[in-house]
């Protein structure tokens, strides 16, 4: 999940940087879902607000998750990957996709 307040530029790289923080304070998930899923949904928020209370929702329900802190954005939160499940996707049904400008 990143955020729409994010220059499209931006949103694509602040996401890798979440996975690639998930996979390395999640190894054994990450390897999990890559061999039986790869299944990614990039979703965005509004902005750090929304993403903070993405989190606090995660700690909520138990469900892991990885923050990025972005150094050259005086390391504000731009993306959080959460793990994969049923919970995550219940979690985000109400976020759009990334980078669309649909309403």
């Amino acid at each position: 999940m990143t955020r729409e307040d994010l220059a499209p530029g931006y949103q694509i790289a602040q996401s890798c940087h979440a996975l690639r923080q998930f996979s390395e304070e999640h190894p054994e998930v990450d390897k999990e879902w890559f061999n039986k899923s790869n299944y990614i949904a990039c979703l965005s928020a509004k902005d750090e607000g929304s993403l903070i209370k993405l989190i606090g929702r995660c700690e909520e329900r138990g469900i892991r998750f990885s923050i990025f802190f972005e150094p050259d954005l005086d390391y504000q939160i731009t993306a959080v990957a959460l793990e994969p499940g049923i919970s995550s996707k219940k979690l985000c049904s109400n976020f759009k996709l990334a980078l669309n400008k649909k309403e």
